[in-house]
């Protein structure tokens, strides 16, 4: 019986071999060469050589001077940016994310995203996580002050330019709020509340604080005290009073509900809250008690569950500063951008904000 002869198949594109083929001759040549040229040298069709030397042309791979020379184009590798979000459990954390994702997208840039789950030692893990991948610059977005330091020597070490949201980081460029004028406006709308509707009665006014994320953040309650004492100088000062509530909103709501509980008879408390969920624990706590009345809240951040907030008749929460998080990603990606070209940028660089309120929440909804 005759054997029969077999052959392999190979399953490949012809006319992908045929690019493949022009363009290792330009790379190997390394010098301009003409359609005739590269036809003569790779014994394929004119017109197949012409349309494949458009193609490249088109799609960035060549280019074709005046006198009809192809040259292979040097083209820059992708840049690729490191994320370190907050939080995926802290919904302004979540917007930066978002406003970052569309940011990097729209202009080409790769992004690498981790969560610092709101703990040092998974942000400092996270940090060496984006220098094991030769990220070429690295958004820190993590809260612990004394974290800080450990991921900013090993990100410096690795020499990868390094931006930081909110939180001060040692070799960083700093991104965020101007903290202690957001905190003063804060303090302005409520002192503006007590005078307007208690006649500046005033029983204590309470900072619910984030100490971990260090003295500039805490600088909103220090900005929010003084929007009070100056609006009402003859208020003592054992009546203000700090509270650490980390940013997180159920140690704010047992920390407000164990004041409350102190202080039953009280009924003209000043919330300043360092962030929305903080603000937001406060509100669960004044709701539980049933004591709504007794308190008014402003915010920070301006998140979406704090505008519904608002929404809500009588609720103590008058208003929140907005820092504005839909331009937090255009202009972080900017802001790198310019780092990576080696551009001269500022230390600081503060994101415009402005207060909501509640009246202008609900004068912003679409009448039926």
């Amino acid at each position: 019986m005759p054997v029969r002869k077999t052959t392999k198949r190979l399953y490949l594109i012809p006319v992908l071999s045929k690019a493949l083929d022009i363009l290792e001759l330009l790379q190997n040549e390394n010098q301009p060469m003409t359609l005739e040229s590269i036809h003569r040298q790779t014994k394929i069709s004119k017109t197949t050589v012409y349309r494949i030397l458009k193609t490249f042309v088109h799609r960035g791979y060549l280019s074709q001077s005046q006198d009809g020379m192809y040259r292979q184009v040097s083209r820059a590798k992708k840049l690729r940016f490191g994320f370190g979000g907050q939080s995926a459990e802290m919904a302004f954390s979540n917007e930066v994310t978002e406003s970052l994702k569309l940011a990097a997208a729209a202009v080409g840039v790769d992004l690498l995203i981790l969560d610092n789950h709101y703990d040092a030692a998974t942000a400092i893990r996270n940090a060496e996580e984006f220098v094991q991948n030769r990220v070429d610059l690295i958004i820190e977005f993590q809260v612990e002050q004394e974290a800080a330091p450990v991921i900013a020597d090993k990100i410096a070490e690795a020499r990868i330019p390094l931006i930081a949201i909110d939180i001060p980081h040692p070799h960083a460029t700093f991104f965020g709020v101007d903290n202690y004028r957001v905190g003063l406006e804060a303090g302005e709308a409520l002192a503006a509340y007590a005078q307007r509707q208690w006649s500046g009665q005033v029983d204590w006014i309470i900072g619910l604080d984030l100490p971990e994320a260090g003295t500039l953040v805490q600088s909103r309650m220090t900005g929010a005290f003084e929007g009070v004492r100056a609006a009402l100088p003859e208020q003592p000062v054992e009546t203000f009073v700090r509270i650490d509530g980390r940013g997180m909103r159920d140690k704010s709501k047992k920390l407000i509900s164990d004041f409350l509980l102190r202080h039953p008879r009280d009924k003209h408390i000043l919330i300043a809250a360092a962030t929305d969920t903080s603000a937001l624990g406060a509100v669960d706590a004044l709701r539980e008690q049933k004591r709504e009345k007794h308190a008014v809240i402003v915010g920070q951040d301006c998140i979406v569950e704090a505008v519904e907030e608002m929404r809500r008749a009588n609720s103590p929460l008058i208003g929140s500063v907005s820092h504005e998080v839909s331009s937090y990603g255009p202009s972080l990606v900017h802001l790198g951008l310019s780092l990576l070209r080696g551009q001269t940028v500022p230390p600081y660089n503060y994101v415009a904000h402005r207060m909501v309120t509640r009246e202008s929440v609900l004068a912003s909804q679409p009448t039926t």
